[in-house]
């Protein structure tokens, strides 16, 4: 009877730790660092790539915190996790920076133009209406067949590392404090890791789809979408950084 019942409370909290990596997936700063990723792809597999790539990362860098800080006790200093933060800040603001630079590449009626003045050369931005953009060039369509994961590439793996590693400290603690064994502790912050990553691919796919469907023939609004998406990345990062520095 009562290993039926330790085995019902491992499984009770492991069902938990599931339940919470799904919620830990919807945090406002995961959420919007994985949208700006997903805001470069037009395919809704993609999309569904991104997270799970980030949930990748994410759950790495849990996983190898917590054995330091659960095996060798090892504690890991409030001012690092502080620091580990604001890299998270200004990591979501160099996002929306580059997704804004994409834009203004990508654009055929919005790019850098050059032209010299009074023999002084220089670079402004340069608009053009409806009707006489420049024509695309070959290499900006994307080909009918591709890896999705070469496509998507590491940037999703790393960011997702990186919010693992400024919210593992926190984590490991609480589960330290509250869970004796240390390899139940580890299966938990697995299972959470797993959780999480699940969450992420869910929230990327809802994410991708307005950018999948404005796809096919609605540039205009995909473009507007990327710059939605990059600008809000930027505000939110500085404003969090903020946060972060004043408390």
């Amino acid at each position: 009877m009562e290993a039926s019942l330790s085995s019902t409370g491992i499984l009770a909290l492991l069902g938990l730790g599931l339940v919470f990596g799904l919620k830990h997936a919807t945090e406002v700063d995961h959420v919007v660092a994985v949208t700006t990723l997903v805001s470069e792809h037009r395919s809704l597999w993609r999309s569904v790539v991104v997270g799970g790539l980030w949930g990748a990362g994410h759950t790495a860098s849990i996983v190898i915190v917590g054995v330091l800080v659960l095996v060798f006790r090892v504690t890991i200093p409030l001012p690092v996790t502080k620091w580990l933060e604001f890299g998270v800040a200004l990591m979501i603001v160099s996002l929306g920076v580059l997704a804004m630079t994409r834009v203004l590449r990508r654009r055929s009626d919005v790019h850098l133009h050059r032209h010299t003045h009074d023999g002084e050369s220089h670079v402004h931005v340069h608009f053009h209406e409806h009707g006489t953009e420049h024509p695309s060039t070959p290499h900006s369509v994307s080909p009918t067949h591709s890896h999705a994961i070469s496509k998507v590439g590491l940037k999703p793996l790393l960011v997702g590392a990186m919010h693992g590693l400024a919210g593992s400290a926190a984590l490991t603690l609480l589960v330290l404090t509250q869970i004796q064994s240390v390899w139940l502790a580890l299966l938990y912050l697995a299972v959470f890791g797993i959780g999480s990553t699940v969450g992420m691919m869910l929230m990327s796919g809802l994410i991708g789809l307005p950018f999948t469907f404005s796809d096919r023939r609605l540039n205009r609004v995909n473009y507007g979408l990327q710059t939605v998406a990059g600008s809000l990345s930027i505000m939110f990062g500085l404003w969090y950084a903020f946060q972060i520095g004043t408390r």
